[in-house]
């Protein structure tokens, strides 16, 4: 690698998804028919922008709260938590991070979704917040329920929370999937299985923690993510 290069886009392809996987359809429509051209890293990618606190709200992190109505979001409340890490393991702080995800009956607030699910009117689905000073996050939000998703013969999607995250310039920029340990529609999903190495997909999966667990109020879930290096979280690449 050249001093020039961004040492995010040198990436272990042995862990990382093929562009082309056809168990995953929609990569046969957008995977490139060509070689990539590397481009080098700009000056303004490696030093902007830079995010403040003061677009963030006091209940962005709060999924069960942040678009309630006229009551409590229907379904199983969780508290997501984790440390967002840079590639030599050190904590990242003041990283942008974003969920999104399908309410517990597996809909998500979107015209194209048109699953014969419920919408939830005290659920929208999506939040924020940034990390701390040591890189810790956190979330309190509805455990997703699975939805079918027409990709191949009754296909359906394992319970998920969608990750961005956009760190201390353009070249920490983290799009990825969190799933739940034990779900048995892993090993039929074609985007989980579609990471070579089985334990880079095993990254992907939540470890139960009991010590974010809140006793009689919530199950907590520990999901850790390294932002950027060889050996950063599978980047999820969108149909």
């Amino acid at each position: 690698m050249s001093h020039h290069e961004s040492p995010s886009r040198v990436l272990d392809w042995s862990i990382q998804p093929p562009y082309l996987y056809s168990p995953y359809v929609a990569t046969v429509r957008r995977a490139p028919h060509h070689p990539l051209v590397p481009l080098p890293a700009s000056l303004l990618e490696r030093t902007g922008p830079v995010y403040g606190e003061g677009d963030i709200g006091p209940l962005d992190h709060d999924l069960t709260k942040n678009a309630a109505k006229n009551g409590e979001p229907l379904g199983e409340r969780i508290i997501v938590t984790g440390r967002v890490l840079d590639e030599s393991g050190r904590g990242v702080p003041g990283v942008l991070v974003e969920i999104w995800q399908a309410n517990a009956a597996g809909r998500y607030i979107h015209k194209n979704d048109q699953h014969d699910a419920p919408l939830d009117p005290n659920f929208v689905g999506a939040g924020r917040t940034l990390t701390d000073d040591q890189g810790y996050y956190r979330f309190i939000t509805i455990k997703p329920g699975a939805y079918p998703w027409r990709n191949h013969h009754n296909a359906w999607r394992p319970a998920h929370i969608h990750f961005s995250l956009i760190g201390r310039n353009f070249s920490e920029r983290l799009v990825t999937q969190m799933y739940f340990p034990g779900d048995p529609l892993l090993k039929y999903d074609p985007i989980y299985q579609g990471i070579p190495n089985i334990k880079a997909r095993e990254r992907l999966i939540a470890s139960f923690d009991l010590e974010t667990t809140r006793p009689e109020w919530a199950l907590g879930y520990r999901f850790d993510i390294v932002l950027a290096g060889y050996d950063r979280t599978y980047f999820e690449e969108e149909p």
